[in-house]
């Protein structure tokens, strides 16, 4: 029922990843990730797949389907003459309670097959995409592998782990697999560079990132004046920190959000939504002391101005603009994916400029989204900005 994922390299026959999967059908599908499973999606000229039984019997793999928001697989064991056993999924009617015990089952670290327990928490507030908040532990080689309940049904998919903390880890649904074994069951084995597939899904990724972004208003985070947009608390974390006794006299405030919105693409990830803010108040300084400072602060935002195997050197376009309350200096850059085609990264750097001693410096990066979306995310972003004068 448990198997070990290895993706080889066709010509050393080398081993270059590991993780987990389970038999969901008689006739051989397995279920895994899809980071465990995306050489085979993207370069299979290049990486072939097998698997191996807890009892140590091996055979080959061929991916039928993926899901990439999702992070999930479907391979089929192929030459396989002897019907699989499999594991069975606990049905959806069947609500898990806050406390029930779970055992997550996988490879870890290559070392053998191991079960570990832990406990269901619920669903992970803030993520994108439905996760489990599993509380035990997962290790590298354990993604892909099932979790049960008591009865051995399958009811999440091993996915991830925080590296910050202890026995804080996530399943996929096991409802999500489960819809992609439907799709799967009667798919032909991938055989060619899957990139049109995942750019499609990945665009569909975006559309919903966009959707959600646009129809959610900014919250409004003061800074004096100032009113900087700031994600509503359902699509992001935010945290903050006070003056920085690295510049006296200067009163430097700084908040950083993140959306959980990241997908696996390969050998990188994509999807993120990430904003920051630098508030500046220096009334001891003078105006040039602190227009010298704030120039300085701008020039060290790093920018993508270079290209790498995935993506092209970024395109930056710089403006003044007034698009609501308070002016902006506003830089906008574009690097396009180089296999995805019609996506890109986006950064979008704006500082104000309407005050001598006082200033804001805001930044929006957005991964995997396209020119049409960026572009309306960025004026969404700028026209929040706002200056409120003293009444």
């Amino acid at each position: 029922k448990l198997v070990q994922i290895r993706t080889l390299l066709r010509n050393a026959n080398t081993q270059a990843s590991i993780g987990s999967g389970f038999f969901v059908s008689a006739d051989g599908l397995i279920v895994t990730n899809f980071h465990v499973a995306s050489q085979l999606a993207l370069e299979p000229e290049r990486y072939r797949g097998v698997y191996v039984t807890m009892e140590g019997q091996e055979g080959e793999v061929e991916l039928l389907a993926f899901d990439v928001q999702r992070d999930l697989a479907v391979l089929r064991a192929k030459g396989r003459t002897a019907a699989a056993p499999v594991l069975s999924f606990r049905p959806t009617t069947d609500a898990l309670a806050q406390g029930e015990r779970i055992y997550s089952l996988g490879n870890p670290l290559d070392i053998g097959f191991a079960v570990t327990e832990g406990t269901y928490n619920g669903l992970v507030k803030r993520s994108f995409y439905p996760r489990i908040f599993f509380g035990g532990a997962l290790n590298p080689g354990m993604s892909g592998g099932p979790a049960v309940d008591d009865a051995g049904r399958v009811l999440g998919v091993n996915v991830a782990k925080r590296l910050d903390g202890e026995q804080v880890s996530f399943l996929i649904p096991a409802e999500f697999a489960q819809a992609l074994v439907q799709r799967a069951a009667n798919a032909q084995p991938i055989t060619q560079a899957a990139h049109a597939e995942m750019t499609r899904q990945l665009m569909e990724h975006q559309q919903l990132l966009t959707d959600r972004f646009l129809k959610a208003p900014f919250r409004e985070q003061r800074h004096g004046n100032y009113r900087l947009p700031v994600p509503d608390d359902a699509l992001a974390r935010c945290w903050g920190s006070g003056r920085d006794p690295a510049f006296p006299g200067l009163n430097l405030e700084r908040t950083q959000c993140q959306a959980d919105s990241d997908v696996v693409a390969g050998d990188f990830s994509t999807g993120a939504v990430r904003l920051s803010y630098e508030a500046y108040n220096a009334p001891t300084l003078g105006a040039a002391r602190f227009a010298r400072m704030y120039s300085q602060s701008f020039a060290n935002e790093r920018l993508p101005t270079r290209g790498n195997r995935h993506q092209t050197a970024a395109e930056c376009t710089e403006r003044f603009v007034d698009p609501g309350s308070v002016p902006l200096r506003a830089v906008v850059c574009l690097s396009a994916y180089r296999k995805l085609t019609g996506l890109y990264n986006m950064t979008v750097l704006a500082t104000s400029v309407n005050q001598p001693t006082r200033g804001v410096l805001g930044r929006l990066d957005v991964q995997g989204i396209a020119f049409d979306n960026g572009m309306k995310l960025a004026s969404h972003y700028l026209k929040a900005f706002r200056w409120e004068a003293a009444p």
